[in-house]
């Protein structure tokens, strides 16, 4: 019996499909910031409970901020070094496959995907992902990391909602069709 349980990728990308720059570098980001603006982050944020993020992005956002932001929610942090729990964060060595199953068995929110491109590709391959929002920023940053890689299945896409805004960010929201 499903719950209806989400798996749900929130994530920015540019124009030519990158998630980051070489060396990690997310500085293209700040091409849409403006005052007040989250793009609908705090509305979608609410809808979940459990986060699930590959090692190097959280490494990142600790590197950002002194506390995780998502200190109150379940996160798992998808790792191949383990490291002890911190609150509610659990450094997860094991399945990823089988985690997501499991979760969404659960009753609870949906699940936010965070990142990186190692999670959201391997949980594409396993045809793990209910819907996608993607905020596409305007730019064409040349290289980096590609949000999607190569050798996963063709999955087809109804379009839910698209918005755009003044910064030039538009946001597409999909779900992956059966």
């Amino acid at each position: 019996m499903t719950t209806g349980r989400k798996v749900i990728v929130y994530i920015a990308a540019s124009l030519d499909g990158y998630i980051a720059k070489p060396n990690d570098d997310l500085s293209f980001l700040g091409v849409v910031e403006k005052a007040g603006e989250d793009y609908g982050y705090m509305e979608f944020i609410n809808t979940v409970d459990t986060v699930i993020l590959g090692r190097k992005t959280y490494d990142w956002v600790m590197e950002q901020v002194s506390d995780f932001p998502h200190a109150d929610k379940v996160t798992y942090v998808i790792t191949r070094t383990g490291r002890p729990t911190l609150g509610k964060t659990t450094f997860y060595t094991d399945s990823l496959e089988e985690l997501v199953t499991r979760l969404k068995q659960e009753k609870g929110k949906n699940i936010f995907v965070d990142g990186g491109a190692e999670v959201v590709n391997e949980l594409l391959r396993s045809q793990l992902i209910d819907e996608l929002i993607i905020s596409v920023i305007p730019i064409l940053v040349g290289n980096g990391t590609r949000l999607f890689q190569d050798d996963r299945p063709e999955q087809k896409l109804k379009l839910l909602s698209c918005r755009q805004f003044d910064t030039g960010l538009t946001q597409l929201h999909y779900q992956v069709a059966g």
